[in-house]
């Protein structure tokens, strides 16, 4: 049995349908990061990094000591799971290194503009004209490049639908809602990536519990006391003692 600690948010959503696609026996414990689930020490001893999501696998992989083995980074989790069950991930050196290269623009690309993105649009008090701006053509770029990647490719990574696909998917929810017209590969993608059975239920992950002060609870509420958990002083008080 895996246990995810996560909740409604793109990251978890990206281990979630990779756990049902990969036909994996799992298990949710909802992380509540609005309520500061994550900075808690039962977390902190998961992942000092106080970031969901994190899996903890009861049948551990060769040289864990068979102690249940805890990952976190959800690349580094998609590529654990995709190398346990052998699936989604191609195996012949090139077309690997290819799929590895879109998983990393994924980390290091989609996942944090997108981020930067939905935080000065939505979550800073206070209104930075540069950064708004900054990261919202930053968005506009990473979403052609996808663009244009579909438009020579079924999926992200090749011909098969693989780990990449379900690392971006979950990101891409909004952006398309608002812009899809514009962008009719993405668009095709996401369609036949939306139709899987394994995806519908992995974006189903903590939905019961969606805060409403989230952009996809509809923003209401959001305070001060959330900004300190999830961007100042409260995530920084363990550093401070």
């Amino acid at each position: 049995m895996i246990t995810l600690y996560g909740g409604p948010t793109p990251n978890a959503r990206k281990v979630s349908i990779a756990l049902e696609e990969m036909g994996l026996a799992w298990r949710l414990e909802l992380i509540d990061i609005l309520n500061g689930d994550q900075l808690t020490p039962e977390f902190l001893a998961l992942n000092p990094n106080n970031k969901a999501p994190v899996i903890v696998d009861d049948e551990p992989p060769e040289g864990a000591d068979g102690r249940p083995f805890v990952l976190w980074e959800s690349g580094a989790i998609l590529l654990y799971l995709a190398e346990k069950t052998g699936r989604f991930m191609p195996t012949a050196p090139a077309a690997r290194a290819i799929a590895m290269q879109w998983l990393m623009f994924q980390m290091s690309g989609v996942g944090p503009m997108f981020g930067q993105n939905a935080h000065f649009e939505f979550y800073a008090k206070d209104r930075h004209e540069y950064a708004a701006t900054r990261y919202a053509n930053e968005v506009d770029r990473l979403l052609r490049v996808l663009e244009s990647r579909l438009g020579e490719s079924p999926y992200i990574a090749g011909p098969d639908y693989s780990i990449v696909d379900m690392a971006t998917f979950p990101y891409l929810q909004r952006q398309l809602q608002v812009k899809g017209e514009g962008l009719p590969n993405l668009s095709r993608w996401a369609d036949a990536i939306r139709a899987r059975p394994a995806v519908q239920r992995g974006m189903q992950v903590g939905l019961s519990e969606l805060r409403k002060e989230t952009i996809e609870g509809g923003l209401t509420g959001f305070s001060d006391e959330h900004r300190s958990i999830l961007f100042g002083e409260k995530q920084f008080e363990r550093f401070r003692r």
